[in-house]
């Protein structure tokens, strides 16, 4: 499995044809390398563990929670005590998620291996039942652990950012949001990678 997302000229060319605007930035900025996290229990591990705090405190609380279990599966977590998972630094109710979602895969309730086969909605569905994980985050999963290619999330701060940048300064509404997106598909999720970048300042100023 790659460990980086992986695109090329077939999506870029597609992108730059459908939104010149786009395609302008794309032109600037060149191609973009994200990594990903190819094993689901690491993934969303690492999701929950990151929300509302820094990547810097992220990647702490990850580490220790790695020292703690050498191997980081469903199995080596639930040997923990929550009182344990705590002292890697995460909260009472962040361990309560990992060891809920750790606990319905080793009991066979949720089962990561079917998602390549399952659609867009149909994880995120499955995904959004889990305690502790929203709307954004099964979108970040679909991107940054099954590679799917047409995520472009509204609820991100950064995604908009990036296309008030882009666009034009005025506040993206859903129904702009929409229009826009429609013209990245099925490439949307290539689109984000640029959003993210533009909103970051890579091309400042845009014009």
């Amino acid at each position: 499995m790659h460990n980086r997302f992986t695109y090329g000229s077939d999506e870029l060319d597609h992108l730059k044809r459908n939104d010149p605007r786009l395609g302008w930035a794309i032109d600037r900025i060149g191609m973009i390398h994200r990594t990903i996290e190819p094993d689901f229990f690491t993934a969303i591990t690492r999701s929950i563990i990151g929300q509302q705090v820094s990547t810097k405190a992220q990647t702490t609380i990850f580490e220790r929670l790695l020292d703690l279990v050498e191997i980081l599966t469903p199995e080596a977590v639930l040997r923990l005590s929550l009182e344990e998972l705590k002292r890697a630094g995460m909260s009472f109710r962040k361990a309560e998620y990992i060891q809920g979602i750790a606990h319905k895969i080793v009991s066979g309730k949720l089962n990561p291996t079917l998602f390549p086969s399952m659609s867009d909605s149909e994880v995120i569905k499955e995904l959004v039942s889990l305690k502790g994980v929203g709307l954004w985050t099964a979108e970040m999963i679909l991107i940054f652990c099954l590679q799917r290619t047409d995520v472009v999330s509204y609820g991100d701060l950064g995604i908009q950012r990036g296309m008030k940048l882009l666009y034009g300064p005025e506040e993206i509404s859903k129904a702009r949001f929409e229009e826009i997106r429609a013209r990245y598909t099925p490439y949307g999720s290539v689109a984000s990678l640029y959003l993210w970048a533009i909103a970051q300042g890579v091309l400042s100023p845009l014009d």
